[in-house]
């Protein structure tokens, strides 16, 4: 009779409403029932995470063009800088989104509140010319942006894509290791993300990686 209850119990799990079976569950284990729908998206992330992430996300912004040859496209024309360096987030109107990556010196620093931030100088004339969002509170949607395979009609609704932007700039909070005591005066060096609407629009960069020069 143990094959029919095995029946039975598979009928049963496949008769939930709104709920998806995750199949490949390790041997021994049941596999996990994820619900249908907005119930079902911190799961769904994570598991896109974890499967994107490490994988697809960081190679890409690993061949991020350095601040200065970004720059100089950029003022070649937005459009025409994007379509060779960058992904364009979804929706009219949208940015576009590039990896960046630089060097320079910390010239202020606010590494007291949750959306922690440090100015920095990078073509040596004193004066910040970017942004480091270092979390863990961290604004915009670059990161999910700049990966084209990250796409919008892929998601239930605008609710789950923005989810996903949100798991990402936690995800790259976490992987940061920013230290203890005083940024200002010292020389950093990051990777990250950058998304402009326009080419005079100063930039806010989701960073990614970060090291502090001893």
């Amino acid at each position: 009779m143990k094959p029919v209850f095995i029946v039975l119990g598979l009928v049963a799990a496949l008769a939930l409403p709104g709920c998806k079976i995750v199949k490949n569950a390790p041997e021994g284990e049941a596999a996990a029932v994820i619900p249908e729908g907005e119930a079902g998206d911190d799961a769904r992330i994570a598991a896109l995470l974890d499967k994107t992430y490490e994988a697809e996300l960081l190679p890409l912004i690993a061949k991020a063009l350095p601040v200065a040859d970004l720059r100089t496209a950029v003022a070649g024309g937005l459009e025409a800088a994007g379509a060779a360096h960058g992904n364009k987030g979804s929706g009219e109107g949208a940015a576009w989104n590039f990896a960046v990556k630089g060097e320079g010196k910390v010239v202020e620093a606010n590494l007291t509140s949750r959306a922690r931030k440090a100015m920095v100088d990078v073509d040596g004339d004193g004066a910040a010319d970017l942004t480091l969002q270092l979390g863990p509170v961290i604004k915009g949607t670059s990161l999910r942006d700049v990966a084209p395979f990250y796409k919008f009609g892929d998601f239930r609704d605008q609710i789950e894509f923005a989810k996903l932007a949100r798991s990402l700039n936690d995800r790259a909070s976490v992987g940061l290791q920013v230290p203890e005591g005083e940024l200002v005066g010292k020389t950093v060096s990051f990777t990250g993300t950058v998304d402009l609407k326009a080419a005079t629009d100063p930039w806010l960069v989701t960073a990614v990686t970060l090291s502090v020069a001893p």
